[in-house]
């Protein structure tokens, strides 16, 4: 209409006060909404491709880092979003995406609904894969073993823990009775709690304060840990920045690591003593 495209106007004319006018862009009302769900709902396409990838890396013998890099290379991919992890989270990414599910339920479109979708499954299933092979790894139970949880919040840098995959595996851990000890360098305890007891997560806070201690460090958590696990990819939590043969000396023996966002040297750590189980690497 003349009085939206006058509208249209009077917003450029604002934001061109401090935005290039090549920057920014107009369009009509529709293509503006879906335009911020599909670039999210794209960003995390890219994440649960490679995640889908690291299942098959790890089942053969490939090694994601590699394959990621090698399909980064090619200019019609490029490298960003393409490092594997225990799964996305944050506040956008899931929202968004399944908005674009019920977009398109609604406008009578299964196919491409269930597409969709099957991201959102891809990140769920890839959250609780690495659940298992933590289980797996510390042979089949974890029931009264001490997990040194790395990280909380669903990124570095932030205290967010919107869908963070560290309260999906916090969860799952508590049901199977191991004790969680928690260190993130953002995110208070009073949040882990009610992260941990929101409806639907499946914890209540009885199971909170029973099986979870929130920590002041990483040295604190780790401190007769038989796991370690890294949830998040703090700078602090890297080889340059933690102390990890000291780490190795607290710890139960065998002491295992379990690194979530390919952020350790696993090689240095198994030469410290350490078993090294990594997302999308068998060894």
């Amino acid at each position: 209409t003349p009085e939206g495209f006058a509208a249209q106007k009077k917003l450029v004319d604002i934001y061109t006060r401090w935005i290039p006018q090549e920057r920014v862009i107009t369009m009509n009302l529709w293509s503006s909404e879906l335009s911020k769900l599909a670039a999210n709902a794209l960003l995390a396409q890219r994440i649960s491709s490679i995640n889908a990838l690291s299942a098959i890396c790890e089942a053969t013998g490939a090694d994601v880092d590699e394959v990621a890099y090698a399909c980064g290379t090619d200019s019609r991919i490029g490298p960003k979003f393409l490092k594997a992890s225990v799964g996305f989270g944050g506040s956008c990414f899931q929202k968004d995406i399944l908005n674009l599910v019920y977009l398109s339920e609604q406008l009578f479109l299964p196919e491409v609904a269930a597409y969709w979708k099957s991201v959102v499954t891809m990140n769920e299933y890839q959250k609780m894969r690495f659940t298992h092979r933590i289980v797996r790894t510390l042979f089949n139970t974890v029931t009264h073993k001490r997990i040194a949880l790395l990280g909380f919040a669903f990124k570095k840098d932030t205290g967010d823990t919107r869908e963070s995959a560290a309260i999906t595996l916090c969860s799952y851990l508590i049901q199977e009775h191991a004790r969680i000890a928690i260190y993130d360098p953002k995110v208070s305890a009073k949040q882990i709690k009610m992260d941990l007891t929101e409806p639907g997560v499946g914890t209540n806070e009885a199971d909170v304060d029973k099986h979870v201690q929130v920590c002041e460090s990483a040295y604190e958590a780790c401190a007769g840990a038989d796991a370690l696990v890294i949830c998040t990819e703090w700078d602090e939590f890297k080889m340059n920045q933690l102390d990890y043969q000291k780490i190795f000396d607290s710890m139960q023996k065998p002491a295992f690591i379990f690194d979530g966002r390919l952020i350790l040297d696993a090689p240095k750590l198994r030469e410290i003593g350490f078993r090294v189980e990594t997302i999308g690497k068998s060894v």
